[in-house]
């Protein structure tokens, strides 16, 4: 049987290592204003967003790791 959870995890965890990578290449003010941190008009780098994101990214990585080994009997 498959386990759903540390596929989903894993999901997660690249869509926040994608995150991480757009608020660490993209100016506060070109970032889509849904996202925090967005500035209008600011040329500034969100360097602690995308470090959090990061961070999480690998937490979510980890999980998905330790929930995906076999079970023991």
């Amino acid at each position: 049987m498959t386990k759903p959870l540390p596929l989903i995890a894993g999901l997660l965890g690249l869509v926040f290592l994608v995150l991480t990578a757009v608020y660490w290449l993209t100016p506060a003010g070109s970032l889509p204003t849904f996202l925090p941190g967005f500035e209008a008009g600011v040329d500034k780098i969100h360097f602690k967003h995308g470090l959090g994101s990061l961070i999480l990214a690998l937490a979510l990585f980890a999980f998905a790791w330790f929930q995906s080994a076999p079970e023991r009997r």
